[in-house]
């Protein structure tokens, strides 16, 4: 770990490798960008910047595909509204050749297509009746993060994109994005759901008389806990979904191979702060373990110091000395405030380095805090510059 002392520049790069942002995204062979990290650090504005870059810098045709319901990236790239389809961003500098397609994931709808897309519509119809469907399509705790990859795959397939960017949901670990497809392995794999799939599986008889016949007071004791209408809407949901049960665990493991290609590209975002950058580090040690491809670190809203060389020790003395000398007491305040944004740097530059110390083959990059947030495309052409 480095000591205060090691802060004295205040400009020391955070790593002896520096991300290099503007190679990762004019490499054609970088397919994919996944912006991953802890909720409110900057992962949407992140995403939003290197698709502007993208498209405008590298003549690439670029998608980001937003899972944040707080609708920051419309209003940042002047859209009314997103959804889940591309809608191009307009009045971006096209000289290059390149387009920025933004959309918003709706989880329902991106479920619905699954439906539709993968039987009849007669049982999507049955399916999309169903209360228990109704609710776990908007609901059911994880579905956002699979729907997410469901996007992304279904995004990848068609071939469209030269980039696609991926602003991953804001869940309370930024590790649930790529747990989702092994939770729902889990649930369609589960002892309660395989014996309430039974009934399709052996010639559609009523899952209560098969239940009862088989377990007696199990049955008995689960529709009092439960409740006989939703054991009921539950016994039809997967009766319905029986037969896509398997595509859907296909498609799970598809995308999983597909992050694990050399195409993606994992970015974890953090700010200076300790839970901030000890999710990143979590992220970082499963994305290792998983053997998924990652390019590197963005620390933002990083503070930085105009007059570097001069400490906050000699600031505050200077400071002191101006006012026992009763002058110039605007500059003794100039250099308090300069004293204390020091001590800021340094609080930084040590959050930053648990992360840096620990993986020090990981390239990063910072970005200065700015005045205000980014609300526009212009804002966005800023942040893109910084990280480039």
């Amino acid at each position: 770990m480095r000591s205060p002392a090691d802060y004295s520049g205040l400009v020391a790069d955070l790593t002896a490798e520096r991300l290099d942002v503007d190679d990762l995204l004019a490499d054609p062979a970088t397919r994919i960008i996944v912006c991953c990290g802890a909720g409110g650090v900057g992962k949407t504005t992140t995403a939003a910047a290197l698709g502007l870059r993208a498209a405008e810098k590298h003549g690439r045709r670029t998608v980001v595909l937003t899972i944040d319901p707080a609708r920051r990236l419309a209003q940042s790239m002047g859209l009314s509204e997103l959804d889940n389809t591309p809608r191009q961003v307009k009045g971006i500098d096209g000289e290059s050749g390149g387009e920025l397609h933004a959309m918003m994931l709706d989880m329902k709808r991106t479920f619905d297509e699954v439906v539709q897309q993968h039987t009849t519509p007669q049982r999507a119809s049955e399916i999309f009746a169903n209360p228990f469907y109704q609710a776990m399509s908007s609901t059911f705790s994880g579905t956002q993060e699979y729907m997410a990859m469901e996007k992304l795959g279904q995004l990848r397939s068609t071939d469209e994109w030269d980039l696609i960017v991926v602003d991953t949901p804001p869940s309370r670990s930024a590790l649930d994005f790529l747990d989702a497809p092994a939770r729902l392995s889990r649930f369609l794999d589960g002892r309660m759901l395989r014996l309430l799939t039974s009934p399709a599986r052996t010639g559609g008889r009523s899952m209560f008389s098969l239940v009862t016949a088989s377990f007696g007071l199990f049955s008995r004791t689960v529709q009092k806990i439960l409740g006989a209408q939703l054991l009921t809407d539950l016994s039809g949901f997967v009766a319905a979904l029986d037969s896509m049960f398997g595509g859907f665990r296909h498609r799970a493991d598809e995308t999983y191979r597909i992050l694990q290609d050399p195409q993606t590209a994992f970015l974890l975002v953090a700010a200076p702060e300790r839970d901030a950058v000890r999710e990143a580090a979590y992220f970082a040690e499963r994305l290792v373990a998983e053997r998924m491809p990652l390019a590197g670190l963005v620390l933002n809203r990083m503070h930085r110091a105009e007059a570097d060389s001069l400490s906050a020790e000699r600031s505050e003395t200077a400071a002191a000395a101006l006012d026992a000398a009763g002058e110039q007491e605007m500059t003794a305040d100039a250099l308090r405030v300069h004293a204390s944004l020091v001590r800021q740097i340094r609080r930084e530059m040590t959050v930053a380095a648990t992360f840096t110390d620990a993986f020090p083959g990981v390239p990063a990059v910072s970005v200065t805090a700015q005045p205000a947030d980014v609300h526009d495309v212009d804002g966005l052409r800023t942040i893109g510059a910084l990280l480039a």
